[in-house]
């Protein structure tokens, strides 16, 4: 049975945090009574986490256990995108997209395992309903997120002995802006996406009942 969460004082990371996703999931958290460590690449966050490196865990990890003592939950709102025929993709495309969908949250996984396995946190990864739904024109976009997503399942079982519970979201297309911002190709046409508060109040509602994944249909 999953263990219902109250996330009052709980210190929870959000790598992406200044995204299209990453903000409303801020807000949502810290409505609940979190406190928010936010993380990312760019400016205007508390701590760089690039998902490339597959270092940034320990910053994530030492920079809230010397601010707050610890870290209970971490959720990666953070991801890249391209667009096209996987024979006219570029090498360089499809190793960006893997690196960062895939491998960025299975080595952040790995370097928050110990502060997780301490605090019984909570680990997410938002991989989107292309990781059950793989779409054509996004071969590879929808391969690096299903490999995330099969990661997440089977951590969700390794790290149960553990009291860490994770979490795999996979949302329909959302607002976030990300299409418009591909690393290569061009977005096919798309009818409206959900709201990304929308998402985001599911994706924290999850994180509160111990869900252990989210399909694209329980939105």
């Amino acid at each position: 049975m999953a263990q219902k969460r109250d996330l009052t004082g709980a210190i929870v990371a959000v790598v992406g945090a200044t995204g299209g996703l990453g903000t409303p999931l801020v807000k949502t958290l810290e409505s609940r009574g979190a406190t928010v460590v936010r993380a990312g690449r760019s400016d205007g966050v508390d701590v760089i986490v690039d998902l490339r490196d597959s270092r940034s865990g320990d910053a994530l990890t030492e920079y809230a256990r010397d601010r707050h003592g610890r870290l209970d939950g971490v959720v990666v709102a953070a991801g890249i995108v391209a667009f096209g025929d996987l024979s006219a993709t570029d090498d360089v495309v499809v190793e960006e997209l893997f690196l960062t969908n895939s491998m960025g949250p299975v080595w952040l996984a790995a370097r928050v395992e110990s502060a997780l396995s301490e605090a019984g946190g909570f680990f997410v990864n938002i991989s989107g309903v292309v990781a059950e739904t793989p779409m054509p024109g996004m071969a590879a976009y929808s391969a690096s997120k299903a490999a995330a997503a099969a990661a997440m399942a089977a951590l969700a079982k390794e790290w149960r002995r553990k009291k860490i519970t994770v979490t795999d979201v996979r949302p329909p297309h959302t607002e976030t802006g990300l299409a418009s911002r591909p690393l290569a190709g061009t977005a096919p046409k798309m009818p409206e996406g959900l709201a990304p508060t929308t998402v985001a109040e599911r994706i924290v509602a999850a994180i509160e009942a111990g869900e252990r994944e989210v399909a694209g249909a329980d939105f």
